[in-house]
């Protein structure tokens, strides 16, 4: 990996050809790994779009290995990938035939602006890997969707999963000005450099990453990927459209209701009785003006019904996002045990989603669903002691000397605090790396014994799942869920 000069503006080259149809459904690309490849790849043979979630890839990649890869389904993958020496070296150091034997998890290397030698190689083979499984036997239509809050994994993992030919890339958590130039230049194997927030910056900072020096070259170019910006004010839809550097293919217009990251209210921030965040009017993008941007939008936050999509269609939207309906059926990444308590708990009326202004180390609102023995317990996250052993949420700063550090407001406080964060800043944080690692049966396993506790999340808008529920009490498959969407 090395660092390029900041990409010279061209105009985004073709994505996908013109005879394939925009879907109506777009399964929301759920992390870390609930939109796994057996989700995103069931979605796509039922004729919408599955996506799969390009958060910390590397890591679950790493993880599926460590535990033995038992069906072989990582390594069949890594049996197709374009560079044999690649995948081997990611084989050598993370595959355990006879899987962890009660030891933990062994290390990644952290993301940083300088990165330890095969991270870049780690997350290409990993995204690779997880979009070729999903893709694998049909010619359904594939996304990824990544966080723009996780600029540090963005080239590399945007690599890897264009070299599976991935169909759609999906982001949001930020504005992502850069990605469509930067989809334009792998796609012809061109180095790249997406430029870093760093608090505290005095000069500015890149990551670079050029593709012939890690693969060594002579690889045909790509087809590029549609690329739709998750968003959720119009005004950042005029934003990103006026520009044809900028511009994406299309946009998901994400409101409030929405799980996981939600967007902060506009204005100052404002909590009711019970401490969640107050949206208004102000938090509802006008979709007249998204639809005289000229470009397709798909409406996610509250579209979980065959009635909702239809409003949808009405309101000028090619169709919609929907993530709770594909996070609780049988291909979801979801531990088993979570995916049939949750069911329980909301066969009975008990499960709450609340908007937790603080869960999220980002900053942003994060839904949290009420379960016991998660997170959302209190004594649970209180038993839970404080570290950061992953730091893919970790935020670089800048400092007196010049020289980068990170940091995360869910480290241990006194880490934190030496780094130049205020204490307030950390109440409530929950490590959201380990939690929603452990969501999917990759939680790490101590050497003291502690074990990770799963922290569950899920959209405000459950009625598609009630109507699902009632019909499918015992629950549902994927497929079963678009048919439920689109009639």
């Amino acid at each position: 990996m090395t660092l390029a000069p900041p990409a010279t503006a061209e105009r985004p080259v073709s994505a996908v050809p013109d005879d394939r149809r925009l879907p109506t459904v777009i399964q929301g690309g759920m992390g870390v790994a609930v939109s796994s490849w057996r989700l995103a790849r069931a979605v796509s043979q039922a004729g919408q779009l599955g996506v799969v979630s390009g958060t910390a890839l590397d890591l679950v990649v790493a993880r599926r290995l460590q535990d033995g890869d038992p069906d072989g389904h990582v390594r069949r993958a890594l049996d197709h990938f374009p560079v044999p020496s690649m995948a081997e070296h990611v084989l050598h150091k993370y595959y355990r035939p006879e899987g962890r034997a009660g030891r933990p998890y062994a290390p990644v290397p952290k993301l940083g602006l300088k990165p330890k030698p095969g991270a870049a190689e780690l997350a290409v083979v990993a995204n690779f890997a997880e979009v070729w499984l999903a893709k694998e036997g049909h010619d359904g239509l594939v996304g990824i969707n990544f966080l723009e809050k996780i600029q540090l994994a963005t080239p590399s993992a945007a690599y890897g999963a264009m070299l599976a030919g991935v169909d759609y890339v999906l982001m949001g958590a930020g504005i992502p000005v850069e990605i469509p130039n930067l989809l334009t230049r792998l796609a012809r194997h061109e180095s790249v450099a997406l430029s870093i927030h760093v608090d505290g910056a005095t000069k500015p900072y890149a990551l670079g990453l050029d593709p012939e020096e890690l693969t060594g070259g002579g690889l045909a170019p790509l087809r590029r990927p549609r690329f739709l910006a998750i968003i959720s004010a119009h005004v950042l839809a005029a934003r990103l459209a006026r520009d044809e550097i900028t511009r994406p293919d299309g946009f998901v217009v994400e409101g409030p209701p929405a799980g996981g990251h939600n967007a902060p209210p506009r204005g100052r921030m404002v909590l009711d009785d019970d401490g969640q965040p107050v949206f208004g009017v102000r938090d509802q993008a006008d979709l007249a003006k998204v639809a005289e941007v000229g470009l397709p939008f798909w409406l996610a936050g509250g579209y979980s019904t065959h009635e909702q999509v239809d409003r949808a269609l009405a309101l000028g939207a090619v169709g919609v996002q929907v993530g709770s309906l594909f996070a609780l059926s049988e291909e979801s990444g979801l531990r088993e045990d979570l995916r049939r308590e949750m069911l329980a708990e909301l066969a009975e009326g008990r499960l709450e989603v609340r908007t937790d202004p603080r869960a999220s180390p980002t900053g942003f609102p994060f839904k949290v669903a009420t379960l016991p023995g998660t997170q959302s317990d209190p004594e649970v996250y209180a038993a839970r002691p404080r570290l950061c052993d992953i730091g893919h949420l970790r935020v670089p700063f800048e400092k007196e000397q010049g020289s980068l550090g990170y940091r995360c407001p869910s480290e241990p406080v006194h880490m934190w605090l030496k780094k130049g964060g205020a204490e307030p800043e950390t109440v409530g944080r929950k490590c959201l790396c380990n939690a929603l690692l452990a969501d999917v049966g990759l939680g790490q396993e101590r050497k003291d014994g502690y074990r990770e506790t799963p922290l569950a999340t899920l959209g405000a808008d459950l009625d598609g799942v009630a109507k699902l529920l009632a019909t499918h009490p015992d629950g549902w498959t994927a497929a079963e869920a678009v048919a439920h969407l689109i009639g």
